[in-house]
């Protein structure tokens, strides 16, 4: 196949990835550049509000990573009880500053619980395409059902977005981002007959490179519908910063952990100006809490988890990728049973069982960026052999949240995860040497919107060693769609028929089941 041609401005004008609500008004308007193609979103849902956000750019991949703009520029925004915005309900002014590179964030507040409202942004002149959001239910209160669409590991090479259009089409009531939102780097000359289209842009190692790679995803006509649709939470996993880096550490040995931080703070400062999340600040030490906990009636309990920014170093390290996770055994890795290493880190290992300790939602969800249940390799003669870069590399940390979640007996637990480019459906057991230790948490694991998986035939070989799985498929691309009630919770693993059709169809894979009240999967 031939490589595809480098995304140009030129292209966004002609349509080819950008919403036709924008260009449609566009082409509406006279003179100027458009001060939306990015687009609009919510998220960070609460009974009387949630967060809407866009981001002003004339020119979107612009070099300093500013989107064509330098000055303050007053921003309209208003929240409408009717699509049709004949109710405001509530509207105001914010400033886009050129420091968060012309991104607003508005934490609205007063709204009515358990319902949805539509917003809207005015600016240069211009008028943003329309957002639907909803505001949680009351803390205490029945909620019939939530519908989730779960996604993670979307790089613009390997295919189109379609599964973002699918996921919009569901009607979903909340998106959650597992992580991967973006790709810091792009295929190299090795792997062009791998690319659908090209990202066009330097590794982002700089706020402006990281910047630019936010722009060119939200261009996309389907990930902007999505956003449009429903409102999101939102964590990070990796390539939002550098493949496998684990804490302070990058995967490349010699880069010092100083180093490190710098290009790391860019690009969490880029993440919260592109994610529609409440203000989060980088602190002295280069930290930016994202972890958070949200209600969703008496329904449900969500835990959204950061896997990455607090983690000890990667067990292990060695070579001149020595951060960078491996398939490595224990008589070589003697540092990956450390009981002092941490995943979340101590504070939020505490928050985290504080809130399990409090939880009173009938199902309590854990939103995460990597597979929790474990995977072992298995080798007849010699010792087995763990993938470090998940919870497997930090067995310890594990136990102490399998052990809380034991003990404590939130009801319900559901772990919800991506990274790993394939569907899972796995049994967490409260201690994950033993097969027949009890089951303490369900965990799905959704697949990618784009990115390749791993060898289907070389993972399936060893599932018989881990009873803990009962489903696994790597060959498809896709997102999971979950329905919860007080009785159960209905989970399909949706499949895109091929990333490489920009109008790809979609079909259900696997249909699993949870019962209230009862730990485990079954397929329904």
């Amino acid at each position: 196949m031939r490589p595809a041609a480098p995304f140009t401005r030129r292209s966004l004008v002609a349509g080819l990835v950008a919403a036709p609500a924008v260009l449609a008004f566009g082409r509406a308007r006279a003179g100027g550049a458009y001060a939306f193609p990015l687009g609009v979103a919510s998220g960070d849902p609460a009974p009387d509000g949630f967060v809407i956000w866009t981001r002003l750019a004339v020119d979107p991949f612009a070099a300093d990573g500013q989107g064509g703009l330098s000055a303050p520029v007053p921003v309209r925004w208003e929240i409408a009880a009717d699509e049709g915005f004949r109710r405001i309900v509530a509207a105001g002014e914010a400033t886009a500053v050129a420091e968060e590179a012309h991104a607003v964030h508005v934490e609205a507040a007063g709204l009515r619980p358990g319902r949805p409202y539509w917003y809207r942004f005015t600016a240069l002149g211009q008028q943003s395409p329309a957002g639907l959001s909803r505001t949680t239910p009351a803390p205490n209160a029945q909620a019939d059902r939530l519908r989730l669409a779960v996604a993670s590991c979307s790089h613009w090479e390997r295919g189109y977005f379609t599964a973002y259009g699918h996921m919009a089409d569901e009607g979903p009531d909340l998106t959650l981002f597992l992580g991967d939102y973006i790709y810091e780097y792009s295929l190299g000359p090795d792997r062009a007959d791998q690319k659908v289209r090209a990202y066009g842009l330097e590794e982002a190692t700089t706020l402006a490179g990281y910047r630019n790679r936010y722009a060119l995803h939200r261009t996309d006509a389907h990930l902007q519908r999505l956003h449009a649709a429903a409102p999101c939470l939102a964590v990070w996993d990796d390539h939002e910063v550098q493949d496998d880096y684990s804490g302070i550490w990058s995967k490349v040995a010699a880069t010092s952990p100083r180093d490190f931080l710098r290009r790391r703070a860019a690009a969490y400062q880029a993440f919260y100006e592109a994610m529609p999340i409440r203000r989060t600040r980088l602190s002295a030490a280069g930290e930016m809490p994202i972890y958070k906990q949200v209600r969703y009636g008496a329904l449900a309990e969500f835990f959204m988890l950061d896997g990455r920014q607090y983690r000890s170093r990667q067990p292990c390290p060695g070579g001149p990728e020595g951060g960078k996770g491996r398939i490595v055994a224990d008589g070589a890795c003697p540092d990956r049973l450390d009981p002092s290493r941490t995943f979340l880190g101590f504070d939020q290992e505490r928050w985290l069982y504080d809130g399990l300790a409090r939880a009173s939602a009938q199902w309590n969800i854990l939103g995460q960026d990597l597979v929790m249940a474990g995977l072992r390799f298995a080798r007849p003669g010699g010792d087995d052999t763990y993938w470090t870069d998940t919870w497997d590399g930090f067995p310890a940390a594990r136990d102490r949240l399998t052990r809380a979640l034991s003990q404590l007996k939130p009801r319900n637990p559901v772990v919800l995860s991506g990274d790993y480019h394939s569907f899972w459906t796995n049994d967490v057991k409260l201690d994950s040497r033993d097969p027949g230790s009890p089951t303490v948490a369900t965990e799905f694991v959704g697949t990618s919107i784009t990115s390749t998986g791993p060898s289907h035939e070389a993972l399936s070989a060893v599932m018989p060693d881990n009873p803990q799985v009962k489903f696994f498929d790597s060959r498809s691309r896709g997102y999971m769609t979950l329905d919860i009630t007080a009785a159960g919770i209905d989970a399909r693993y949706q499949a895109i028929s091929d990333v490489r059709d920009p109008k790809a169809s979609v079909a259900t894979l696997r249909r699993w089941a949870v019962e209230n009240g009862k730990a485990g999967a079954t397929p329904a």
